[in-house]
Order: structure tokens, then C-alpha cells, then sequence
């Protein structure tokens, strides 16, 4: 098994799950640090072997069951699926375990207590920061009142009310950086999820058109160019169809021109709900759209052409006038091999003349 293929099988190929755990891999090291540093003060002889035996597999068993949690992905089912509370409230526990079994070597215990709160800036909410700091002040204060009376030759008072001291001012000092960090991390993800939402948003304005919503003019362009692109690999072709609804400028004349808004409003909906989905609708220019008709042939684009007409003449645009009816000229041409795109459209603009010279709701191919 390589490298790669161990890694993921130990650590998922999940990206948030991947990451929590490379978070607890962090907190594991610093535990079997803390382990090590335990068992040489066993072998100094200042630490009982058989507290330090049973603390360690606590503290490893610990964090072996929280790697089971994660790994397994049954955290996804908690509040928090990180579990970083958990782990802190635990590491904090076990860290006031240590610190009384340690005996003489207890001062080593405090650094990591301050190291455990530097979790808390991935994940936690600053109120979340000051809980666990109120529980490590209160529960290394428990330990080192309940220390200082079964061992006070060891856990001298005064030596353990000037450790308290400690605690009680640098947990709180830790927790608030923590916190400062954890309100910096959320302001920038929240300015990172605003900044993606205003790129959505101008990457939409600049391919869309505001009234319909379809595909702006210069956006088909390069739709068509990528077509035509593809067209040259795979020696497939397309056709493309210019539409121009015929009564659109009298309505407009007559009803007003919010009444002509409607009207296109109506046509784009109509024709999206008809359109095979392989094919690309655009507002062209006023009242004119253009359909792009992927690996298809003029004579079948009429086809599609018919559905349309089919469905927007049976579909009144504005329910007050039950007689107004989205009737469109249409000109339709093939791309032809060896030419541009806009040989192409010029083509279709000339079919478009010619259907509307002849007369309203024609159809010329070209």
C-alpha cells in the first residue's frame, strides 16, 4: 500500500472530515508529548508509575475514541462534528489529572493547558472559548485546593495559590486571543462568502440579459465560438435561429412600454419550457432572440421552431387581453464548415429579413 493510498484510507478522502481529523492528529501529538514527558518523570522518580499507566491509556484511549468518532462519521450527527469542545473539555481534564500526579513535575502541565485553548480559534464561537476557559480555571483551581490538603508537603498552599493565580489570569488572556482570532476567522470567511456571492453576481450580470434572465448577446458569442470550436473536433455542426417577435413595437405603442416588457418576459419563459435542454436561447437585440440548436440540421431546427410557435400561440402573454399572442418572424440558418461565427450570423440576420418581408410569423431557412 503507498503512502497516498494509507493516508487516505486513515484519514478519508472527505475534505471537512480530512480536515478535522488532521486537527485531532495535532491535539493527538501534543498528547503523546504529554505522555512522554510523564513517563520521564516516572523515571526520575517523581511520578507513581501505575496513576501514570492509567492516566496515559485514559488520555490515549481518549482521543483514539474521538478519531473512531470522526473517522466513522458518526460526529456529522453532533452540533458541533468537529468535536473540538469535547476534546478540550477532556484534554482539560486529563491536563488536571497530570498536573496532580505529576507531584513536583506538576509545572510542565500548565503550558499545555494554554496551548489546548490555541484549538479553539478553528472552530469555536467566542462564548464557546470563554466556557471551556471558566470550566480550566475552576477545575485546575479544584485540583490544586483538593492537592494542597492530601499532599500539602508536595502541593505546598502558598506555592499553589501563586500557581492559581497564574491560571486565573493567563487562561483568561489565552481565551481572549483565542476569541480575537476565532471573531477574525468568522469576519473573513464571511467576507469570503460575500465576495463569492458578488462574483456570482457580476459573473450573472455579465452573461445574462436583466429583463429575461436568458443569455445576453455578447455571452452567445462565445457560446457559439465553443460550438463552432467543437464543430472543427468532432466535425459535428449547428444551426442557429433569429426571432424577432412581429408585434412587439405596436404593442408597446399602444399598451405602453412596460406592457412590451412583459411580452418578452412571457416569450423567453414560454420558450425555455419548450427548448431541448442542449439548446441555448439568447436576447439578441430589442425584441429579437437568437436559438442555437446544438448537432442540428436547418431542417430539424424548423421542427423545434414549430413547438415553439405551437406553444406560444396557445399561451396568452397577459391575462387581461386573452387575444395577445407572441407571434415571432423567424430566420434560420446551418453553420457551414470554414466559416466564422459571425458569416453565420449574417445569414441568419438575411433569412430574418426575408421572413419578415414576406409577411408576420413566417419562418425562411437559409
Amino acid at each position: 500500500m503507498g503512502r497516498t493510498a494509507l493516508c487516505g484510507w486513515v484519514m478519508g478522502v472527505e475534505p471537512k472530515q480530512r480536515l478535522r481529523l488532521a486537527q485531532w492528529s495535532v491535539a493527538m501529538l501534543l498528547g503523546a508529548c504529554s505522555v512522554l514527558n510523564m513517563f520521564y518523570l516516572v523515571w526520575l522518580g517523581i511520578a507513581p508509575l501505575v496513576p501514570a499507566v492509567v492516566w496515559s491509556l485514559v488520555l490515549m484511549g481518549g482521543f483514539f475514541a474521538v478519531f473512531l468518532l470522526i473517522r466513522s462519521g458518526r460526529n456529522l450527527g453532533f452540533a458541533e462534528p468537529s468535536l473540538t469542545v469535547p476534546q478540550m473539555v477532556f484534554a482539560t481534564i486529563c491536563g488536571a489529572g497530570g498536573y496532580a500526579i505529576a507531584g513536583e513535575g506538576r509545572g510542565g502541565a500548565l503550558p499545555i493547558m494554554m496551548v489546548i485553548f490555541m484549538f479553539g480559534m478553528y472552530g469555536l464561537t467566542p462564548r464557546q472559548i470563554w466556557r471551556v476557559g471558566v470550566f480550566a480555571v475552576a477545575m485546575l483551581g479544584a485540583t490544586m485546593a483538593v492537592m494542597s490538603r492530601l499532599q500539602p508537603a508536595v502541593f505546598v498552599p502558598a506555592v499553589e495559590s501563586s500557581h492559581f493565580f497564574m491560571v486565573a489570569v493567563m487562561v483568561p488572556a489565552v481565551a481572549m486571543m483565542t476569541s480575537q482570532l476565532s471573531r477574525m476567522r468568522e469576519r473573513l470567511r464571511r467576507q469570503k462568502k460575500d465576495i463569492s456571492v458578488a462574483l456570482a453576481r457580476i459573473q450573472d450580470l455579465a452573461t445574462r440579459d436583466e429583463l429575461t434572465g436568458l443569455i445576453n448577446r455578447r455571452h452567445m458569442v462565445e457560446l457559439m465560438e465553443q460550438e463552432r470550436q467543437r464543430g472543427v473536433r468532432s466535425g459535428q455542426t449547428f444551426s442557429i435561429a433569429l426571432l424577432r417577435l412581429d408585434e412587439h413595437a405596436a404593442f408597446s405603442a399602444s399598451r405602453g412600454a412596460a406592457y412590451g416588457d412583459e411580452l418578452l418576459k412571457c416569450f423567453a419563459r414560454e420558450a425555455l419550457a419548450v427548448i431541448r435542454i442542449s439548446d441555448l436561447l439568447s436576447r439578441w437585440n430589442g425584441a429579437e432572440f437568437l436559438l442555437m440548436l446544438s448537432d442540428t440540421r436547418s431542417s430539424l431546427a424548423r421542427q423545434s421552431l414549430e413547438r415553439l410557435r405551437d406553444r406560444v400561440r396557445s399561451l396568452p402573454c397577459d391575462p387581461a387581453e386573452p387575444e395577445a399572442h407572441a407571434k415571432f418572424s423567424v430566420g434560420v440558418t446551418e453553420h457551414r464548415a470554414g466559416e466564422s461565427v459571425a458569416q453565420t450570423i449574417d445569414r441568419a440576420e438575411l433569412a430574418l429579413q426575408n421572413a419578415q418581408a414576406a409577411g408576420i410569423d413566417r419562418v425562411v431557412l437559409t
